[in-house]
C-alpha cells in the first residue's frame, strides 16, 4: 500500500483525491477525484477510466461508488442550505437541481403536492443554467433571501416577480458548483437518496415508481 501511495503523488498535485479504496481486482485501486472515479495500478504506471462490472452479483461497482460519493457530497449541504418541501408521510427524499426559469422545472413544481403525497420529500438546490450574473441567478438569490422561501420559489416558478432584499451568504454558488461536479447539464436533474441521478421531468407517479425500482 505504501508503494501505491507513493504512486498517487504523480497525480495528486494536479487533482484533488478525496478517497482511495482497493477493488476486487488484485493490484487495482479505485481513486475518487471530486465526483469522478478512475482506477490505478499499484505501481502507478497505468490509469484506467471506465466501469467495473461484477458479473456474478450483477452489480456495477463503478456506479455504486459514484452513487455513494454523490450522497457524501450532498450531505455537505446542511438542512438550512436547501429549500425543502416535505409532508408528515415522507418515505424518501430527492435533491432537485432547479432553474426557476426552466419550463420542465416549473412543470415539476406544479405537481409538488402530488409528489409529497407520494411520500417523497423534495430538497431544491439551485442550478441557474446560464451561470453566474444572469437573470436566473439573481432570481434564485431573490428566492433564497425571501422571508417565505416556499412561497417565493412557487411564485418565481409561476413567472411572478419578487421584491426580496439581498442577503449575505446565499448558497446559490455552492449549489451551482456542486451541480457542475455532478455534470448537471439540464434541469431538472434529480439525485435520489440512493445517489442515483435522474435527468429530466417525471410525473409524481412515475417518480414514485422509479424510486421504488419498478
Amino acid at each position: 500500500m505504501l508503494e501505491f501511495h507513493e504512486s498517487l503523488s504523480r497525480i495528486s498535485s494536479d487533482f484533488e483525491i478525496t478517497d482511495v479504496k482497493k477493488t476486487p481486482i488484485d493490484g487495482l485501486y479505485q481513486v475518487m477525484i471530486g465526483s469522478d472515479v478512475i482506477y490505478m495500478t499499484r505501481d502507478g504506471n497505468y490509469v484506467l477510466k471506465g466501469e467495473i462490472l461484477d458479473i456474478g452479483d450483477r452489480k456495477n461497482l463503478t456506479e455504486d461508488a459514484l452513487a455513494e460519493n454523490r450522497i457524501n457530497l450532498l450531505n455537505t449541504i446542511t438542512k438550512d442550505e436547501y429549500i425543502e418541501f416535505a409532508s408528515n408521510s415522507t418515505e424518501s427524499y430527492i435533491y432537485v437541481f432547479t432553474d426557476v426559469d426552466c419550463g420542465y422545472c416549473r412543470k415539476f413544481h406544479q405537481q409538488i403536492d402530488a409528489v409529497m403525497n407520494q411520500g417523497i420529500e423534495v430538497r431544491y438546490v439551485f442550478f441557474p443554467r446560464e451561470g453566474p450574473d444572469t437573470v436566473s441567478w439573481y432570481k434564485a438569490q431573490e428566492v433564497w433571501c425571501s422571508d417565505n422561501q416556499l412561497q417565493a420559489i412557487t411564485l418565481a416558478k409561476q413567472g411572478k416577480s419578487l421584491k426580496s432584499q439581498k442577503c449575505a451568504d446565499d448558497p446559490v454558488q455552492q449549489h451551482y458548483d456542486l451541480g457542475r461536479m455532478f455534470n448537471v447539464q439540464g434541469t431538472p436533474t434529480m439525485v435520489t437518496d440512493a445517489g442515483e441521478i435522474i435527468v429530466g421531468y417525471l410525473s409524481a407517479v412515475d417518480l414514485k415508481a422509479r424510486l421504488d425500482g419498478k
